[in-house]
């Protein structure tokens, strides 16, 4: 059997101005080289689209640079091994890697980590669940907001990928409560009957103050933001004394054309005693061993399940981040890229 060349990819040509558009995307067919010492080639089983990439579409300084124009996105993907010129991969090896929106990816071997298959397990699972989102949630629980037992914990944008995760490992780690906003009635109730929240609004309903303090009458200790905007001044105004936010992302910023609005009671954060923490997964690697002891364990059990959407075809990538901005997901979206022949 032949060993595939031609790589399909998902270049960006332009930088969005509010929503990304098609046009601002390119589809290009790379012939690529034959392996040189140390590489790797393979072809990506899933393809990761996630919420910020947005940002990094944007010229501007940020924790990681911005995709350079007329270049290969790049971001996670999960892949078989189909020829290797390295001592440490070999061919039929399953990897994972942030070579991004491509279906036949060649480069060092250092880029990529070898993964074992799980039974009754989607390869996809390392994007979302095993990789950077079920760690996401994990780092920001436990290293950023410091959850202790007995907390009451509110979750913005709680039926996507990060947040299906954080309400689950917030109730195995001993919350009192956990507390959901998402965008529809039907995530609504995905949120109270399949990941364990307790309770959960649909954001459409009405002024989020107001559905936050009907289902935590009593307040929060810990806030987990995905969203930003009107979801975090809710979260500000009903915080216990000594409240902790970990500030995830801000979805509900990120298109917008408009200065953004920045939450209107700041003065709680004195006069309550809060922390709001930004972070990045980047910068806590050293936790991911634990996380993934932990989350193995978890699996295994069926204490934690999870949700994916899924788009076929390398050619529907920029359709399926465009539906993810929308959210159009329910838990982690990847898209499934087609056996290559």
């Amino acid at each position: 059997m032949s060993i595939p060349s031609l790589s399909t990819q998902i270049q960006l040509v332009n930088r969005p101005v509010g929503w990304p558009e098609q046009t601002d995307f390119r589809t290009v067919n790379v012939e690529l080289p034959p392996l040189a010492d140390g590489q790797v080639r393979v072809a990506n089983e899933f393809l990761s689209v996630d919420p910020y990439m947005r940002g990094r579409m944007n010229d501007v300084k940020s924790y990681t640079p911005p995709y350079v124009l007329g270049e290969t996105m790049t971001g996670g993907a999960v892949g078989r091994v189909v020829a290797s010129a390295a001592d440490t991969i070999t061919v039929g090896d399953v990897v994972v890697h942030q070579h991004g929106w491509r279906d036949l990816v060649q480069e060092d071997a250092a880029g990529f980590r070898v993964v074992q298959e799980i039974p009754g397990v989607p390869l996809s699972a390392y994007l979302g669940v095993l990789g950077l989102t079920g760690f996401t949630a994990y780092v920001g629980l436990h290293d950023i907001a410091q959850l202790k037992q007995g907390d009451t914990v509110f979750v913005s944008g709680a039926a996507g990928a990060v947040g299906t995760m954080v309400g689950q490992i917030a109730r195995l780690s001993g919350a009192a409560r956990v507390i959901g906003s998402a965008g529809s009635a039907e995530k609504v109730a995905l949120l109270t009957e399949k990941y364990g929240y307790d309770a959960a609004f649909n954001y459409n309903d009405g002024p989020v103050q107001a559905q936050l303090d009907a289902a935590a009458p009593e307040g929060i200790d810990v806030y987990f933001d995905n969203v930003g905007g009107e979801h975090l001044e809710a979260a500000i105004g009903s915080f216990r004394d000594g409240g902790r936010g970990a500030l995830c992302g801000a979805i509900s910023q990120y298109n917008t054309t408009e200065p953004a609005v920045g939450p209107r009671n700041m003065a709680n954060m004195v006069t309550r005693g809060l922390t709001l923490t930004g972070f990045t997964v980047g910068n806590y690697s050293h936790r991911f061993p634990a996380f993934a002891a932990d989350m193995a364990g978890w699996l295994a059990s069926g204490d934690i399940v999870f949700d994916e959407t899924v788009v076929d075809g390398i050619e529907n990538s920029v359709d399926a981040f465009l539906a993810l901005m929308r959210g159009a997901n329910t838990g982690k979206m990847v898209v499934k890229i087609a056996p290559l022949s």
